[in-house]
C-alpha cells in the first residue's frame, strides 16, 4: 500500500509541480493525508493539471467526467452508509449486521467497478487510448488515498 501511495505522490507531484522544476525547486513529499486534503478540495483541478488535454480533447472529456462523478455518487455514498452503520454499532455488531454490512460494502465495490469500465469505453471514443488509460489510472490512485485514509479510520469488527 505505501508504494501505491509513494506513487500516487510521485505522479500527482510530477504533474501538478512541473512550474515549480522550472524554476529549480523540488516537488513537496506529501502524506495521504495531505493528498486526501488536496483531492477533497480540488479534484477536478488535479485531473485537469494531470491530463495534457487538447481543447478538442477537453471539449468531449469534461461531461464524461462530470457524469462519472455524478453516476460513482451512488455506489460511494452506499459504501459510506454501510461504514457509518458498522461505527454505529459501537462494537456492538451482531452476526447478521455483519453480514449485511459486508454485502452493502461487496455490492457498492461491484457497483464502482461496473462504472469504470464503462467510464473508460466511452473514453475510449473520445480520447486516444493512453490518455483514456491515463485518466482512469488518476482516478483510481485517487480513490486510493480516500479509501486508505478511510480504512485507517475504521477499527477491525471486534
Amino acid at each position: 500500500m505505501k508504494t501505491l501511495l509513494c506513487a500516487l505522490g510521485f505522479v500527482l507531484a510530477l504533474s501538478a509541480a512541473v512550474p515549480a522544476r522550472a524554476q529549480g525547486q523540488t516537488a513537496p513529499q506529501l502524506t495521504s493525508a495531505e493528498w486526501l486534503a488536496r483531492i477533497q478540495a480540488d479534484k477536478k483541478g488535479i485531473v485537469a493539471r494531470s491530463m495534457d488535454l487538447t481543447a478538442d480533447e477537453a471539449k468531449k472529456f469534461w461531461p464524461l467526467y462530470e457524469d462519472f462523478q455524478r453516476e460513482l455518487a451512488v455506489p460511494q455514498s452506499a459504501y459510506t452508509r454501510a461504514v457509518l452503520d458498522y461505527v454505529a454499532a459501537d462494537g456492538k455488531l451482531t452476526d447478521a449486521n455483519a453480514k449485511r454490512i459486508s454485502e452493502q460494502v461487496l455490492t457498492a465495490a461491484r457497483d464502482d467497478a461496473r462504472l469504470h469500465e464503462k467510464h473508460f469505453r466511452q473514453l475510449l471514443k473520445v480520447l486516444p487510448a493512453h490518455k483514456a488509460a491515463r485518466y482512469m489510472q488518476i482516478e483510481n490512485k485517487m480513490q486510493a488515498v480516500v479509501r486508505y485514509e478511510s480504512a485507517k479510520a475504521i477499527p477491525l469488527v471486534q
